[in-house]
């Protein structure tokens, strides 16, 4: 009787083992999969920002009142963060390009070079930590320059906090990173490119925000940066989204800028928010963070909502 009653309680054990192991699989655990939704009511609707394991945890989708506001196609095209680096030689970008949603090569597939390390979501803030992926592979080339790093994925990480919802303002994502160089790589310039949203094609205005005038201005199609605050929004303004700095930067770096670039071939439009940093003894390994507010509304909405952070908001 002892060994049989050891028997069933062995049986049983096994088990619940194997129904855990059931309930794990039909349950994935986001900090793994890097699928996680979060939300928060914004004005006359709700922001609601989807982050995907295709793209280890970067933002693949922000929807307000219906309308997506993120093209994300290949694992390039996303509200995501970049950096650059010179490798101690003339500068040339994405040949030093770790980025946080992967790399050229994995193309619109669903696996990502870059890899998540964590995420945690909850209500209407998120996080993530992860380890970016080279742009270019090694042997591969952008603009005839050959990428300079010898492996796929990068020694670089980046920590991402968002919370949707800023002090009194609702449309506001407070985004904040941090981007950690590792120690042993010779760079003498570094491009943190904090954050940029590649956007539907009819998001076809583009605005800047001057704060002497305390209101947006049309803003040509350049390409390329500018010093002001951007704002995209659709042709009848029932949407738009608007980015600006919300704090000073460390000692030393030159930033923010602001870029808009029209690409008609692909029908995306892109912005960003890039900081430079550039020391002729070696950029310094460790940790170099950016705090970011992105308004999200209408065109009304968020030209108000830029004039009032702006007058919080300290100009560099």
């Amino acid at each position: 009787m002892p060994d049989r009653r050891i028997y069933y309680c062995l049986v049983a054990l096994v088990s619940v083992a194997l129904a855990w192991r059931v309930c794990a699989a039909e349950s994935p655990d986001s900090s793994r999969t890097g699928n996680a939704v979060i939300r928060s009511p914004a004005g006359a609707s709700q922001i609601v920002m989807t982050t995907t394991s295709r793209l280890a945890g970067a933002v693949h989708s922000l929807t307000w009142h219906g309308k997506e506001f993120i093209d994300s196609t290949d694992h390039g095209r996303q509200l995501q963060s970049a950096a650059n680096f010179n490798c101690g030689k003339p500068f040339f970008p994405e040949v030093f390009n770790p980025t946080e949603a992967g790399s050229r090569a994995d193309g619109a597939g669903e696996v990502s070079s870059s890899r998540l390390l964590k995420l945690t979501a909850k209500g209407n803030t998120i996080e993530t930590t992860s380890q970016m992926a080279f742009w270019l592979a090694p042997g591969e080339t952008s603009d005839g320059h050959p990428a300079c790093n010898d492996r796929k994925l990068s020694q670089h990480r980046l920590t991402k906090h968002v919370r949707i919802g800023y002090e009194k303002w609702a449309q506001v994502i407070e985004y904040t990173v941090t981007f950690t160089v590792p120690a042993g790589e010779r760079h003498t310039f570094a491009q943190f490119e904090a954050l940029t949203g590649y956007m539907p094609a009819d998001f076809e205005k583009f605005w800047t925000f001057d704060r002497a005038a305390g209101q947006l201005k049309p803003l040509d199609d350049g390409p390329g940066e500018q010093p002001h605050p951007v704002v995209f929004s659709t042709g009848d303004g029932a949407y738009a989204m608007g980015i600006i700095a919300a704090e000073k930067p460390a000692a030393g770096t030159d930033g923010p800028g602001y870029g808009r670039f029209r690409f008609k071939a692909e029908k995306v439009n892109k912005w960003n928010c890039v900081f430079r940093v550039r020391n002729a003894d070696g950029v310094r390994p460790g940790d170099y963070r950016y705090r970011m507010l992105v308004a999200v509304g209408t065109l009304n909405d968020v030209s108000q909502t830029m004039a009032e952070l702006a007058s919080t908001v300290q100009p560099f």
